[in-house]
């Protein structure tokens, strides 16, 4: 759109009508935190005018001051021209109603894992009788976090082996306070890990296939590819997991695992194991949970 015609955008409706229309036409990747143009535009719009996240209705007509259009298009053309996930644009985002910092050193937060902390991951766990937690590969920290509110007498231990992503997860575990009850720790998966008998294991590991990472949208190219790639099959760090997380596992323990679209890879690397496959609102297929004498039987 020419830069005259875009004065006639006045309104917050006219702009997110306009960002609809860009998102569409230049067919930009969904999937970090909006899977439809229409979320995605109203949430670009109302972080560029200060306005609540969940207010949209009562502004929908209002007029916009020419500074404030501005800031507004700049956004929207740098989500469409340089085909950034909006998260690094607005330095946030959002999962289950909770706001977490993020920037291109981790992976944005999106694991449907967060689903299931919100429900204390029950039937499977008595959030009560949690007295220790552990995040692996926590990027953002923000699973972390979740379990920490999840389970309200547990330690959680938060490991990643990024010290760029600590320093991300640092900044998230102070904005909830949390400091005395998660600790965050550098470590090549359970490689320099302490010993310790966890009662849940969370974990969100790389685990996109070769060919997979090879066809990623450019948005996703923007996320650091130590926390997406799984090597060949996408099992290469799944396989270590399994191999070394009986022995940081409380007996009745259980380790909740994501593994994205690889269900079938996963069967072929373990088929050994019956895990049980969770389901989410937002995921089928996707998350499996083993105990820990499953996994010991499965050595």
């Amino acid at each position: 759109m020419p830069s005259s015609d875009r004065q006639d955008l006045r309104t917050l409706r006219d702009l997110i009508r306009y960002g609809v229309s860009r998102l569409c036409e230049t067919g930009a990747a969904l999937g970090h935190g909006s899977d439809n143009p229409w979320d995605e535009a109203v949430y670009l719009v109302l972080h560029a005018l200060h306005l609540p996240l969940d207010t949209l209705d009562p502004f929908l007509d209002a007029r916009v001051l020419p500074h404030e259009r501005t800031r507004v298009l700049e956004l929207l053309d740098r989500r469409v021209a340089e085909r950034v996930p909006a998260a690094y644009l607005t330095g946030e985002a959002w999962l289950r109603g909770h706001r977490f910092q993020v920037d291109p050193r981790v992976i944005v937060p999106r694991s449907p894992i967060a689903e299931l902390l919100d429900q204390g991951l029950a039937p499977w766990v008595e959030p009560a009788n949690v007295e220790a937690a552990l995040d692996m590969c926590t990027g953002s920290g923000c699973l972390a976090i979740l379990a920490a509110l999840a389970f309200p007498q547990a330690h959680v231990d938060a490991v990643d082996v990024s010290a760029d992503a600590l320093e991300v997860a640092r900044r998230n575990v102070a904005d909830y306070a949390l400091q005395d009850r998660l600790a965050l720790r550098r470590s090549d998966l359970f490689d320099d890990l302490p010993a310790r008998a966890y009662d849940v294991i969370v974990c969100n590991p790389p685990y996109v296939n070769s060919a997979s990472m090879a066809d990623l949208p450019a948005e996703y190219r923007h996320e650091p590819a130590l926390a997406l790639a799984g090597g060949t099959d996408g099992m290469d760090l799944v396989r270590r997991i399994l191999r070394d997380a009986p022995r940081y596992l409380a007996p009745g323990g259980v380790l909740v695992l994501e593994i994205g679209h690889e269900r079938e890879h996963f069967e072929a690397a373990f088929p050994a194991l019956e895990p049980v496959w969770l389901e989410t609102e937002a995921a089928s297929d996707q998350i499996l949970l083993l105990t820990r004498e499953q996994l010991a039987q499965g050595q």
